[in-house]
Order: structure tokens, then sequence, then C-alpha cells
């Protein structure tokens, strides 16, 4: 079976949201959301009507370490979505991972031209495999494992005109 795994987030590394200010995530500051909400899913496009993978089904691990959130699911490859993440992400036409968050304890620094805010507790609510996330190519997505059904998979999606 291919899994698709990654870095979420990683610690203290600088993101600037919309033009108005640099966020960063201390290390481990999803670390007491993981203990009081373990029940995270990974989504597509932050689609609720699009899940991947789940923490309940033990189809998604996350992990806090000293780089980042680590996150790991292996994708149905007989369901269509399924099929869809495991090309996309196998090709690397997508390949970034967005998170649905809440601050709950945040530092801000005013005195440099950019607003700067550092995230030290937070609740996280969902992953979401992205074209596009607000930190870029410090989050990732890539698939290992690659298996017949991830070939398939692509062949299904190349018999329809779709990218892989």
């Amino acid at each position: 079976m291919a899994e698709v795994s990654g870095y979420a987030i990683q610690w203290n590394q600088p993101a600037i949201i919309a033009g108005l200010f640099e966020e960063r995530f201390a290390r481990g500051a999803f670390n007491q959301s993981l203990i009081d909400n373990p029940d995270i899913a990974a989504l597509w496009a932050h689609d609720t009507s699009r899940p991947l993978a789940r923490v309940a089904n033990k189809s998604l691990t996350l992990r806090s370490d000293n780089i980042g959130l680590w996150y790991s699911f292996t994708p149905d490859e007989k369901s269509p979505l399924g099929q869809e993440v495991l090309a996309s992400v196998g090709s690397g036409l997508v390949n970034e991972v967005s998170v649905g968050f809440s601050s709950i304890e945040e530092e801000w620094d005013d005195s440099g031209s950019l607003p700067k805010r550092l995230i030290t507790r937070a609740w996280l609510s969902e992953l979401s495999i992205v074209l596009w996330g607000a930190y870029g190519k410090s989050t990732s997505a890539s698939l290992s494992g690659r298996s017949t059904g991830a070939t398939r998979a692509e062949a299904a999606m190349k018999a329809r005109g779709l990218p892989v």
C-alpha cells in the first residue's frame, strides 16, 4: 500500500499571512491538542466532505517531534478520492499541506515593519493536502511504498483525461 506522509508544520518556520504579518509555530504548539482532541482528520483541500484519513479509524498517524508535526496516512486505493490523492501526490502535482487550527496562546512582536506572531499553543482541527499552503515548501506531502493499486489508480486517472 502507498502511504502519504510528511510535515504538516515545521516548528519556527515563518510564513507571511496575507502580507499582513509573519506567523510561526513554537515547538510542540499542538501537543496538548493532540491529547485533548486526538481525533484529527486528513482532508483534501480543507473540504470536510472529502476526508482522506482519520486518527479514530487508525488510518492517520500524527507525531510531534523535534522538526514539526509529522503525519502519515494510507489512502483507500478503492475509492475515487484515494486514487486521486495517490495520483496527485505521487506525480508531485500536489505536494503541500495546510492545517486547520485555532490559536490558544500566542506572542506578538511589533518591533519590526511587519508584526510577528509566534503561536505557542493551538487547537488542531484538521490537516489538508493542498496545492499551495501558507507555509509553502516547509510542509510536505510525498508518496512512499507505491503499490500496484497506485499504478492502477494512475492508469485509471489517465484514461479519464485527469492529471496524474
